[in-house]
């Protein structure tokens, strides 16, 4: 599959490279407006529907006002990072679908060329170390404003990012292990016959997760949690620096959905197996057809997200990703890695394989989810001094064991209870001073 990159004439190789920066752009405008529109039905509301054919040039309004904006530079920041933090932001984010296929070998204006710029036997691993160094946009985005809120949100993301990108980077070794190989072509090409999604669900279930840590988005958006951040890393941007930083989002959107298509659901391969029923299904540009198919499914899974799920603590947040997930992508990397060693020598059937698979994926997931039971103790503690544990009650207990705070009276809060208090307090001073 390697062979057929590196042998295009230059007039092609720009093509390629105008089509991706016009097909993110154009992905980027479409995912908001469908945004809108989902999450406007899901709360029961209309959404855009006035500018353009079912308002599907609002986004394009939008980005034209955002664009035209003042522009606002605080008197704190570091002007020459301030300014390209959302640079090394977007940059990436287009950078990262240059190994990502699109489709086959196809007529290319007279040239036979693959749908995709290029390919590396690495190509995997260049997507994960260029995404990673997005963050850094991030960060000193967040360091540059001079704003304690936008310091705690670069950091944040930064500490966000470790977590996930590990998880992330575990659950792909088990596509490594089956495909034989780190090139995403090759890759594709394995799963002719049978998704990596299927056989590997765990490994899938571990990505989804943690690509949507890893793009900030609900209901892992803390840093940029309104509620304490103000608005996180970008609280200070505006105007067009601001819409780099709304623009790199969206890309990464789609470029964690476009990788997890190509190594879990085949790729640019028909889905469903129409290939089996229709010849033509893999030929020409159907198979582009397919490959944004599967990537805005994943965009809506991601919309769908955030339009039912509140945000999470970041403790909790944290724990999911070290105390979750990384054990279960360990456990999982040496179960896949001995059934592939005894698959390939010819040990045992795979009947008794696969159900033997099966049993130890249940147990690991009773495993990893199985309650700690310090809700339990809470609840205990707090019911020694009169009560059940509440939200407040339950945090206060397990961050203090044997402390539990004491329950509020029975006449009302505490505020309400004090006003008396003060009261005669006052009066009696009164009296004294007559």
């Amino acid at each position: 599959m390697l062979e057929q990159f590196g042998r295009d004439p230059w007039w092609v190789i720009g093509l390629k490279v105008l089509l991706v920066f016009v097909v993110l752009v154009l992905l980027t405008l479409f995912n908001i407006w469908w945004e809108r529109r989902v999450v406007a039905r899901m709360q029961h509301r209309i959404g855009p529907n006035v500018h353009g054919p079912f308002g599907l040039l609002q986004s394009l309004a939008d980005g034209v006002k955002l664009a035209l904006k003042e522009d606002i530079i605080p008197k704190a920041a570091d002007k020459v990072v301030f300014l390209l933090a959302p640079v090394i932001a977007v940059v990436p984010a287009f950078v990262t679908f240059s190994v990502i296929p699109f489709g086959p070998e196809v007529n290319f204006f007279g040239h036979r060329t693959p749908l995709q710029l290029t390919d590396m036997p690495v190509a995997v691993l260049f997507v994960m170390a260029i995404a990673s160094i997005g963050i850094y946009g991030i960060v000193l985005g967040g360091w540059a404003s001079g704003s304690t809120y936008s310091l705690l949100g670069g950091l944040r993301s930064s500490a966000q990012m470790i977590s996930y990108e590990v998880a992330m980077g575990l659950a792909l070794v088990a596509v490594f292990l089956y495909a034989g190989s780190l090139s995403t072509s090759e890759i594709v090409a394995a799963q002719d016959d049978l998704w990596f999604g299927l056989i590997l669900f765990p490994s899938f279930a571990i990505y989804c997760i943690a690509m949507v840590g890893e793009t900030n988005r609900a209901p892992f958006d803390l840093p940029e949690a309104e509620g304490e951040l103000v608005g996180g890393f970008h609280t200070e941007y505006s105007s067009l620096k601001f819409a780099l930083f709304f623009l790199a989002e969206y890309i990464n959107m789609a470029t964690v959905s476009a990788l997890a298509t190509t190594l879990f659901l085949g790729g640019w391969h028909a889905p469903f197996w129409l290939d089996r029923v229709w010849e033509g299904a893999h030929e020409g540009y159907w198979p582009v057809l397919w490959f944004f198919g599967k990537v805005l499914f994943f965009i809506f899974v991601f919309i769908w997200l955030r339009g039912s799920l509140p945000r999470m603590r970041y403790d909790q947040f944290m724990a999911l990703g070290w105390k979750r997930l990384i054990p279960l992508s360990l456990a999982w990397i040496v179960l896949v890695a001995t059934v592939r060693a005894i698959d390939l020598e010819g040990g045992i059937e795979r009947e008794y394989l696969l159900a033997a698979l099966g049993v130890l994926i249940a147990l690991t997931l009773v495993l990893a989810f199985w309650p700690s039971g310090k809700a339990g103790e809470a609840d205990e503690l707090a019911g020694r001094v009169g009560g059940p544990a509440t939200g407040s009650d339950r945090s206060e207990t397990e961050g203090r064991a044997g402390f539990p705070t004491p329950p509020m009276p029975a006449g009302g809060p505490v505020r309400g209870a004090a006003k008396p208090l003060v009261y005669e307090s006052t009066r009696v001073t009164r009296e004294e001073g007559r």
